[in-house]
């Protein structure tokens, strides 16, 4: 399957009596902000669905697809440490998450569950609607070669952004551009700085900036001409962004990401569009109340 991205793309089972189920899976899932923000898009919407949080430790994958299968549930979120274990339970799974090699939306169709990666196309609607960039055309430069920064390579290098990675490990580095394209470039960590000169938009898609871990590149490789975009959204300004913010030049965190990869979520399993506003409302006040947001 090329797109699963699509409103309709996949038919919406017929509605049953009684409440839809949808959940998320992964250990832990205590801290996701993915309940809430999805309890309250479905009221938002006037739908008879709710959404769980399913703690599955990581030897209960298999346990708990099958359960998903047997109860009926409509749709459900996966998170770490399952992204990329969950494929192998999964009738089918679209051509992008095949590449990323994870899936974090399952789908129900009738009897057949389908996985999806939403993460690179919710940071592509993000990127387009909240920060007003047009991938097409773009130089990215992708600090980190992780899930997240697949994801989100893989998405901008499909939408005709041009993808510099920029990773300690080289094999992983080499690994991520293989799967953005032929055109995407890896380049040694260190060297981040020096090809931040040719960006239009740099992306941190990695765990610096959390926890008092400082910057991924430092702050004067960085221009007022720059989008900045740090994935991380916990706390909501980084030492990334406030230094960019010094600098002048534009910084977002990961929160719009977040709102427009849950919103495809839910256009997946309903058919319907996603109501933002009530999707963004829940995610800022889920961040608020938590300072320990993982």
């Amino acid at each position: 399957m090329s797109d699963l991205h699509a409103v309709g793309a996949i038919p919406v089972d017929p509605a049953p009596k009684g409440t839809r189920v949808c959940c998320i899976i992964g250990w832990p899932v205590e801290h996701s902000l993915s309940p809430a923000m999805h309890n309250a898009a479905f009221r938002d919407a006037g739908l008879d669905w709710v959404y769980v949080p399913l703690p599955v430790p990581p030897d209960a994958v298999a346990d708990a697809i099958a359960g998903i299968r047997a109860l009926g549930i409509s749709g459900a979120n996966v998170t770490m440490p399952h992204k990329r274990s969950v494929i192998e339970h999964l009738d089918e799974v679209s051509d992008d998450a095949q590449r990323i090699g994870a899936v974090n939306v399952i789908v129900r169709a009738g009897d057949r569950l389908l996985g999806a990666n939403t993460d690179g196309q919710g940071f592509l609607r993000f990127l387009e609607r909240e920060a007003g960039v047009q991938a097409a055309g773009a130089n990215i430069l992708l600090l980190g070669a992780g899930g997240a920064a697949r994801a989100v390579g893989v998405a901008l290098g499909d939408a005709g952004a041009s993808v510099t990675i920029a990773a300690r490990d080289g094999t992983s580095a080499a690994e991520a551009c293989e799967a953005v394209g032929p055109d995407a470039k890896a380049v040694p960590f260190e060297d981040a700085p020096s090809e931040a000169a040719a960006a239009d938009v740099i992306v941190n898609a990695t765990p610096l900036g959390t926890a008092g871990l400082g910057t991924p590149i430092p702050a004067e490789a960085i221009e007022s001409r720059h989008l900045v975009v740090d994935l991380v959204y916990a706390p909501p300004v980084t030492p990334l962004i406030a230094a960019a913010r010094a600098r002048g030049a534009r910084a977002h965190n990961g929160i719009g990401m977040l709102i427009d990869q849950a919103a495809l979520a839910f256009e997946l399993w309903t058919g319907t569009p996603a109501p933002l506003e009530a999707l963004s409302a829940a995610a800022l006040r889920g961040i608020r109340d938590d300072s320990d947001i993982r």
